[in-house]
């Protein structure tokens, strides 16, 4: 039976079961009703897709539709809210916000700084009572973000039913921690991240461990990657909404609507949180300046590449795209990114790259936005991106002997 006729048979049916007030005739129903119809077969013919799984390697891709199948499976996007900005805005606010009691712990850095991790230990896991061997995940949030976002919320609660421990590595100055330099962060420079990594596995060198990062968090966690190879304790990463080419980020989130909804908020953003430190900031950077910027670029320019010692802004984007570094990653990475995320443009992502390193895997959705992957009617407790997170990381922790041979 075609649409056309479903579509009659079922308008006959309601207007003879329905005593229609607004439109005697029933016209209005008809309308409603067809309009109904036809936007289901838009849905289901040109939103609801499977995702492109890129991966050269066979080994990875059979064990990823073996153990992680949410990857090969259609993702159904909200169907009142599909569309990559919409998505990206409305996520903080339509999902739920898992209650998680943290150990907070401070460490030092070695030019004396210090830096904020949040402890979820999960020393309640039935599957892994013991401390010592619990499997350990790595969570790095995203630009602004910190432990009490509600997508790393969500990870942790993911991982919480698993009995795996977490621990949230908060960029320098943001967690409401003190700087002790005139020092904050970038998606380049990793030695924080390192130091981060060292420490957390000295504690517990019996336990997996492995990371997951989230935006400007993955985007730091790849490039790390990139630079260390195999010559890292993490078995596998997970990388979500990375910004693969900076240069193309920025000019996207430039163009007058993403400007509107998401340029102008990040730089407010970025000011907001060093700020708080501008007594410390003030010994190096004319704050001032800093506080006039009204992009993520010119903010940048004036702060971040110059704290960093880059000669120019060019040089700083070039350096924190982790597209260069791909090359280099000597672990299983898995990377989701949606197509119509404007902090990532489609064109940028590196598929060709990918398909020369057999370590990597890309997810690319058709829709998703950034940090978004809204699913189901009213898309609160769980979203795509959670399920991918909890498949794989369950999948490395569990049946990873399967694939650190490739």
């Amino acid at each position: 039976m075609d649409w056309q006729v479903l579509t009659r048979e079922l308008s006959l049916y309601l207007e003879s079961q329905v005593r229609v007030g607004f439109f005697g005739s029933g016209v209005g129903l008809s309308l409603v009703l067809g309009f109904g119809v036809a936007y289901a077969c838009y849905y289901l013919n040109s939103i609801a897709k499977k995702p492109q799984l890129v991966a050269s390697n066979d080994r990875f891709c059979r064990f990823l539709e073996e153990y992680c199948p949410v990857v090969t499976e259609t993702y159904y996007p909200t169907i009142w809210c599909w569309e990559g900005r919409v998505q990206t805005l409305l996520r903080p606010f339509i999902t739920s916000r898992p209650q998680v009691q943290y150990r907070n712990e401070l460490i030092k850095t070695a030019d004396g700084g210090q830096i904020s991790l949040d402890w979820f230990d999960n020393n309640d896991s039935s599957y892994y009572p013991d401390a010592s061997t619990r499997p350990t995940v790595l969570l790095l949030p995203g630009l602004t973000g910190t432990s009490k976002e509600s997508y790393i919320l969500h990870m942790i609660h993911q991982s919480e039913t698993l009995g795996y421990r977490c621990v949230v590595f908060n960029n320098r100055g943001i967690a409401g921690e003190e700087l002790l330099t005139p020092r904050t962060y970038c998606a380049a420079n990793t030695e924080d991240l390192e130091a981060v990594i060292h420490h957390v596995h000295s504690l517990h060198p019996s336990a997996p461990f492995m990371a997951a990062g989230v935006s400007m968090g993955g985007m730091l966690l790849l490039n790390y990657l990139g630079k260390t190879g195999r010559d890292t304790p993490l078995m596998a990463a997970a990388i979500f909404s990375a910004g693969w080419n900076v240069f193309e980020s920025v000019e996207s989130l430039e163009k007058p609507l993403n400007w509107l909804l998401f340029n102008y908020y990040l730089t407010t953003c970025l000011q907001s949180s060093i700020s708080r430190h501008r007594q410390m900031l003030e010994k190096l950077f004319d704050m001032d300046l800093v506080m006039k910027a009204r992009t993520v670029r010119e903010f940048d320019k004036q702060f971040t590449s110059v704290m960093f010692g880059y000669r120019s802004i060019d040089d700083y984007y070039e350096d924190a795209s982790p597209c260069r570094k791909l090359k280099s990653v000597g672990i299983p990475v898995l990377c989701l990114n949606s197509v119509d995320d404007v902090f990532s443009p489609a064109h940028a992502i590196p598929v060709e790259t990918a398909k020369q390193n057999a370590n990597v895997a890309l997810v690319l959705t058709s829709c998703g936005g950034h940090i978004g992957f809204l699913e189901g009617i009213w898309p609160r407790k769980c979203t795509y991106m959670d399920r991918v997170f909890k498949q794989f990381v369950q999948a490395v922790f569990e049946h990873g002997n399967k694939i650190f041979s490739m």
